[in-house]
């Protein structure tokens, strides 16, 4: 009789053992009512809210795991707030440092003296010197492009410049801004700030909502250039073809809109699409495939709530009219920047997405199949860094800088 009491209290404890730890598991039905997996998620934290996915697969996806030996090796630790780095096609690499200067990194880590030339910066706050880009005949022209937050009388905003890289690689010459984000804004938040070239040669350039209150709604309006994905041209024209050309009270550089705070921003190897990401509240970190003309939804839908808690809005997920991100977290994993992987090093990474995160401190690996999230996994965790930017390489390795400093190499062993 002992025997069976004791046998049916562990029963009881294992079941309160298990509902306690089910809050840290993907919901088991989505918004409509779908089943969706209970496989082990690579997050185990509680997430901010019990809002329910729009459909399977969208969220707290099943941990996978790289089998492939590989390394993540620390080449410098000597970079200065870094953010944005592009590969240039002799294998060396270029670098923004937020406070207003660039340097090229070789392959084994050794870094220029900072370039001169680059207007001056705003980087108070989340300002400063941001994404990057080489033209696509760089070996030919020495073009660079980049973003960056400028102070102006009346506020500062986001805006893109271009410049030639020197012979003797110290200086940009001729550095000119070809484009500015309006309206300018009082403010030190949200400048979005990625910068990457289409196949047609014109340019995708992110934008924020400037944080405040004040300044959210703009991402739904179409005479602002706030929360936006633009795209113009290497001059900073409105690109041909963009949707909103030619419509009263709307900015003809318009790509897309509805967004919070875009600091990702790449084109998927195989179907040129324009994937991005973008920085949730608390919750509700987004990777989106950016359509022509469409509606993201920020502020009128998130996964996430106010810092302080509370709703956003009318508290709503989705929307008829607003778009569904393919994929999103919380709690948030801060993604900065992003790169699809098309290297040989390591094959079953090929044409994964991989993203730059700060809050969370990894590199977040995420596999796709038929543009929906299928695995996710945590890279280089251990090094407890806030992780900026991701790009690839011309050897094919991929290369990140992070907040503190450091310019990290990952391949295979």
């Amino acid at each position: 009789m002992k025997k069976e009491i004791l046998a049916s209290l562990a029963i009881v404890l294992l079941g309160l053992s298990s509902c306690k730890n089910s809050s840290n598991k993907a919901p088991e039905t989505t918004a409509d009512g779908d089943s969706i997996s209970t496989a082990a998620s690579v997050e185990t934290e509680k997430p901010n809210t019990d809002y329910k996915p729009a459909f399977a697969g969208q969220t707290r996806i099943a941990a996978v795991q790289t089998q492939t030996p590989y390394q993540g090796t620390i080449l410098s630790k000597d970079l200065k707030k870094p953010w944005g780095i592009v590969g240039l096609p002799d294998g060396r690499l270029l670098i923004t440092e937020k406070e207003g200067t660039m340097r090229i990194a070789t392959a084994s880590g050794t870094l220029s003296d900072a370039i001169t030339g680059v207007p001056k910066v705003d980087d108070k706050g989340q300002g400063g010197l941001l994404g990057l880009t080489i033209d696509p005949d760089f070996k030919i022209n020495r073009m660079i492009y980049w973003v960056f937050s400028e102070k102006l009388s009346n506020g500062n905003l986001t805006a893109v410049a271009k410049g030639k890289l020197s012979a003797d690689e110290k200086r940009i010459e001729g550095a000119k801004v070809i484009y500015r984000a309006l309206p300018a804004y009082d403010g030190d938040k949200h400048f979005g700030g990625r910068i990457v070239f289409d196949k047609n040669g014109d340019l995708f350039v992110s934008t924020g909502e400037r944080s405040d209150l004040e300044t959210r709604p703009q991402a739904q309006q179409l005479n602002s250039a706030l929360g936006k994905i633009l795209k113009i041209t290497k001059d900073g024209q409105a690109a041909s073809g963009n949707p909103f050309v030619g419509k009263a009270d709307s900015k003809p550089e318009i790509y897309a809109y509805g967004n919070r705070n875009v600091q990702g921003l790449a084109l998927h190897p195989t179907t040129g699409e324009l994937w991005e990401n973008e920085f949730g509240p608390r919750g509700g970190d987004e990777v989106n495939i950016i359509q022509t003309g469409k509606n993201y939804g920020w502020p009128t839908i998130t996964y996430g709530i106010e810092y302080k808690g509370g709703v956003i809005g009318d508290g709503i997920q989705q929307k008829e009219g607003l778009e569904q991100p393919v994929y999103y977290w919380d709690p948030v994993v801060s993604a900065s920047g992003m790169t699809f992987y098309t290297g040989n090093g390591v094959p079953e990474w090929k044409n994964n997405l991989f993203l730059a995160c700060l809050s969370s401190q990894h590199i977040a690996r995420l596999v796709i199949e038929n543009n929906k999230v299928t695995g996710e996994e945590r890279l280089l965790a251990t090094e407890k860094q806030r992780f900026r930017d991701i790009a690839q390489g011309a050897d094919g390795a991929l290369y990140a800088v992070t907040d503190e400093g450091r310019l990290y190499r990952i391949d295979k062993k």
